[in-house]
């Protein structure tokens, strides 16, 4: 399955999860600027003349600290990124006499920094001693006259969780794009051996009866012509019937299958986090609704990893009838392309498709044929 394969059944590539990631890191970046803006109006409240300029100098010097060191992350430089992190937490205490407790705004710039390339062990008593610097020392510092700094430290403790948030996201992002491309080489790799088995198979029997038979209609066409005639006929119906299985093996290539998509979604679903409780076998289902029923399955496992944020996920199979069910976040019935189309194609086959949340919570897809159609 290649990329273009992937982004028709609703899979992101590489490339553009790689782009979407940068583009929010980006957004991200230039948000915690608002922090340096704040600190900086602080510094026209608490300072005056000399005083003014001196802290605004060093709001903007902290502001270009960041941004070379946001810059560092993406280069990978850590080395450059850790002496950046400290001149930025050198720039944060120089800014105290002159914005006084509105300095720890910067403070969550910086706590927040740090403790994203940290273990968590190691990140949360720098987040602790924060919180407490931001608590104590304007309280301490009678002069400013502001009382503990309830409101810098909870703004500590949100940035470190946004911060930390969003890079959880990303790696999640990053490592469900590696399973599904992982996947759909598994996938790619089974189908090519199938169809290799298949071909051998057939062509090999095949062609080998061709050619003895058409060596004997050769020997036989000077003595017995009317037995050589019979013998190329044979080889006629031979070919064509050879013909008629080897398209047969190519179109199964290129076909949506139950089997296949029940197989496919559940090393998707097992990728993805969500147990997989999907049915080993598809004898009970007719015949005549195999195919659809195939895309009925692709459609619902695609959604449940797409949308529902679930835990685990169940397909249930009966003669004329397939259920796909989620313990998600459920929500109203989304109006993608993907549950358009499938409707279309239960239309044209006479059936019904049931598309909802459920009590108490999660999705259901159900699609009915025949008999069981609403």
């Amino acid at each position: 399955m290649n990329e273009s394969e992937q982004a028709s059944a609703g899979w992101p590539s590489a490339e553009g999860q790689r782009w979407a990631d940068g583009w929010r890191r980006l957004a991200l970046a230039a948000g915690m600027l608002i922090y340096p803006c704040v600190t900086a109006v602080a510094v026209s409240q608490h300072s005056k003349g000399p005083d003014a300029l001196a802290g605004y100098a060093i709001v903007a010097g902290f502001s270009c600290c960041y941004v070379l060191a946001v810059l560092s992350t993406v280069g990978l430089a850590w080395h450059r990124f850790w002496i950046l992190v400290g001149a930025m937490a050198a720039l944060f205490v120089a800014a105290l006499p002159f914005a006084q407790a509105d300095s720890f705004f910067l403070f969550a710039v910086v706590v927040s920094m740090a403790t994203a390339q940290l273990k968590r062990r190691h990140a949360a008593p720098i987040v602790l001693a924060g919180v407490v610097a931001a608590l104590l020392v304007p309280w301490a510092v009678t002069s400013w006259h502001s009382g503990p700094g309830w409101f810098q430290a909870v703004t500590v403790v949100f940035t470190v969780l946004l911060v930390s948030g969003f890079n959880e996201t990303a790696r999640a992002n990053r490592a469900l794009v590696e399973a599904r491309a992982e996947v759909a080489r598994l996938a790619s790799d089974a189908e090519r051996n199938r169809i290799a088995r298949d071909l051998h198979d057939l062509l090999g029997h095949s062609l080998t009866a061709i050619t003895v038979k058409s060596g004997l209609a050769r020997r036989l066409a000077a003595t017995q012509p009317a037995r050589s005639l019979d013998e190329i006929t044979e080889v006629e119906q031979l070919s064509r019937q050879t013909l008629a299985d080897v398209r047969a093996a190519v179109s199964g290539y290129r076909e949506v299958t139950l089997a296949g998509e029940l197989a496919r979604g559940r090393e998707l679903l097992r990728a993805s986090g969500v147990t997989a409780d999907l049915p080993g076998a598809t004898d009970v289902v007719d015949g005549a609704y195999q195919e659809l029923f195939g895309w009925v399955v692709r459609e619902g496992l695609t959604n449940v990893v797409r949308h529902a944020r679930a835990s685990r996920c169940t397909v249930i199979l009966s003669e004329a009838a397939v259920e796909v069910r989620d313990d998600g976040v459920g929500g109203a019935t989304p109006a993608g392309n993907g549950l358009a189309g499938l409707r279309e194609r239960v239309a044209a086959a006479g059936g019904s498709v049931e598309a909802g949340p459920v009590s108490p919570r999660g999705w259901r897809l159900r699609v009915s044929l025949g008999p069981e159609a609403a």
